[in-house]
């Protein structure tokens, strides 16, 4: 049995289910992660910001431990309490052999800090492009820059979703990393996306940020009356950006906005939907294109991790407004071209994606680093 403490300050929302709270694609990662190993006899923790009551609770069978509440202390006083005191106290009480935190953030400075300095072993994971990028284009402070430096350098493992992240890292850190898939759980069903010419739709889900670049799909969406167009997901705040995306949407009659989508309506979607569609700036390896795929969803995306979707003809790749509307058109008229990308997609899912295949590996990784501390700590006992 491993000791495992994952820290994913948003995951409670994805850990209770529903629609509330983040619901990301780290977060549901990681809540994924917790149960897997939970029903293998492992022990595992979970340390989020206190959300519901602010006691400490038990999930599935995983330990949720509370750091604080997001909104207490006062302003430019509470990066350090009681954000980072609660941080320090939730990583005592989860007590564990191995800490893993994923996507690049301070937190993962103050994690490996906190490993360093007490023989624990922690486990990094990149969860976009830009956390790999030596200019760390999103991280606009300069303690976040210090802080996920010193994460980078002290990390006794990094793991990077695909080969484009483990080159960036090697380039810009001199850092070595190991590349793992990641998993997500089969909800077709054994009920596949069906092509309609007639209620052709395309669908988009993801946080609406300005880097996710929701504009371009309305735009393409102004170019396809023809087509239906579904738009899932909430705003990190809503703000002017939000409220002019909202306002466009509003006068689009083929736009369907749904807002926030909770987790078991998100396979009917799919289900309903004739192509997944991407319109981000950078990603790491969206949640949603595993999704898409498990349900047999071609992608038409202006981002491609490591070029799957160009080189195993999972959809098809774009670079701009055009190049998105015609790849749309190409599906829409032609029946068979969706079958075959539909066809692949599902296959390499299944070939790549699995929840067991990939928790397997993750589970021999924890495992390993538990006994190099455990062989570690005898050797200084």
């Amino acid at each position: 049995m491993v000791n495992v403490c994952l820290v994913a300050h948003f995951a409670y929302g994805a850990m209770k289910g529903g629609s509330d709270g983040s619901i990301g694609g780290v977060e549901r990662q990681t809540s994924l992660m917790a149960k897997w190993l939970v029903a293998k006899g492992h022990k595992v923790s979970i340390l989020t910001w206190s959300e519901g009551s602010d006691e400490d609770e038990i999930i599935n069978g995983v330990n949720i431990i509370k750091i604080c509440r997001k909104d207490a202390g006062l302003p430019g006083l509470r990066f350090f309490t009681p954000r980072w005191t609660g941080l320090i106290s939730a990583m005592k009480r989860a007590d564990a052999d191995v800490y893993y935190q994923n996507c690049g953030e301070y937190v993962t400075g103050q994690v490996a800090m906190w490993c360093k300095a007490n023989h624990k072993k922690f486990l990094y994971s990149l969860a976009s492009d830009a956390d790999a990028d030596v200019s760390l284009p999103v991280m606009k402070k300069w303690r976040e820059r210090v802080l996920y430096r010193y994460g980078l350098n002290n990390a006794d493992q990094i793991i990077a979703q695909t080969e484009q992240q483990r080159i960036l890292l090697k380039n810009g850190f001199s850092l070595d990393s190991a590349v793992m898939p990641m998993p997500c759980p089969d909800k077709s069903e054994s009920k596949s996306a069906q092509f309609s010419n007639e209620k052709f739709t395309v669908l988009w889900a993801a946080r609406i940020h300005v880097c996710k670049r929701l504009e371009l799909l309305l735009e393409v969406a102004a170019e396809l009356p023809e087509v239906n167009f579904v738009v899932g997901g909430s705003p990190v705040m809503e703000n002017e950006y939000y409220q002019m995306l909202f306002d466009k949407m509003s006068q689009l009659t083929n736009v369907s906005y749904l807002g926030m989508v909770a987790r078991e309506e998100m396979p009917a979607l799919y289900r309903a939907s004739s192509l997944f569609c991407c319109t981000s700036e950078y990603e790491g390896y969206p949640n949603t294109f595993l999704e898409a795929w498990s349900h047999s969803l071609p992608i038409v995306s202006t981002f491609d991790p490591d070029n799957l979707i160009k080189n195993k003809n999972l959809g098809i790749s774009a670079h701009s407004k055009s190049e998105l509307v015609d790849a749309i058109k190409v599906f829409h008229d032609d029946p068979e071209l969706w079958k075959e990308r539909s066809v692949n997609a599902r296959h390499y899912y299944v070939n790549n994606h699995t929840v067991d295949e990939v928790m397997k590996r993750f589970e021999i990784l924890f495992t390993q680093l538990s006994t190099q501390l455990s062989t570690q700590l005898s050797e200084t006992g």
